[in-house]
């Protein structure tokens, strides 16, 4: 059992607060192609490990609230389908075509876009974001990574793509370490590693649960 401590936790993925550690920038002339090269490809290969996340899971799994904030692997995805149109797309007035709503509607709840619904099937959503890459692609390639972009909702809302392509990447990233925390959640559930090594993982975060008690002096 776990140690009784008084510090509270946040479960789920709720709306953050954009800081001002991506403000507009002036990028070097220099690294301009390395830089949106590398971002371009992290992006690329971060939104692939998302996906893979849903692999071999039944229709229920994907859809599953796993936290007590209801956060689930499809509903990942289409958030991060929003993301994409929104921040590769309307911002810099390549819009993406298919209807959705921007974050600073005024009736722009996050939690809408963070679940599926019995109407939606898995196909449709990962199609979805597989069509927004190819927008959001298109968008990086077309422009310098010096283009001017405008969010308003950020506290400087003038922008680079590069700013852009940072939060991108930085938000799937987390969303991604999001994914694998709930994949490990339905394996345990379901019981599908094998019994040797559930054994050896049960003991090796006994381990970590007792040493975090001593040193919390519950022990």
């Amino acid at each position: 059992m776990p140690c009784r401590s008084g510090i509270a936790h946040r479960d789920g993925v709720g709306e953050s607060v954009k800081s001002n550690s991506l403000a507009a920038v002036t990028v070097d002339p220099v690294i301009n192609d390395f830089a949106k090269t590398y971002l371009h490809e992290d992006l690329q290969w971060v939104r692939q490990s998302v996906l893979d996340k849903l692999d071999g899971l039944s229709e229920y799994d994907v859809r599953r609230p796993l936290t007590r904030t209801g956060t689930n692997l499809l509903g990942l995805i289409k958030h991060l389908t929003l993301s994409e149109a929104v921040y590769l797309g309307d911002l810099f007035n390549r819009p993406f075509p298919e209807r959705h709503p921007r974050f600073d509607d005024p009736d722009y709840r996050n939690r809408d876009w963070l679940w599926a619904r019995e109407t939606e099937s898995r196909t449709d959503i990962v199609n979805a974001y597989r069509r927004v890459w190819q927008h959001a692609d298109a968008t990086i390639q077309a422009l310098p990574i010096d283009a001017s972009g405008h969010v308003p909702w950020w506290p400087q809302p003038e922008v680079k793509l590069f700013n852009v392509m940072v939060h991108v990447l930085t938000e799937t990233s987390r969303h991604a370490g999001h994914a694998d925390i709930l994949r490990e959640q339905v394996n345990d559930m379901a019981g599908s590693a094998e019994p040797d090594e559930m054994d050896d993982w049960k003991a090796h975060r006994q381990r970590i649960e007792e040493a975090a008690c001593r040193a919390s002096g519950h022990i």
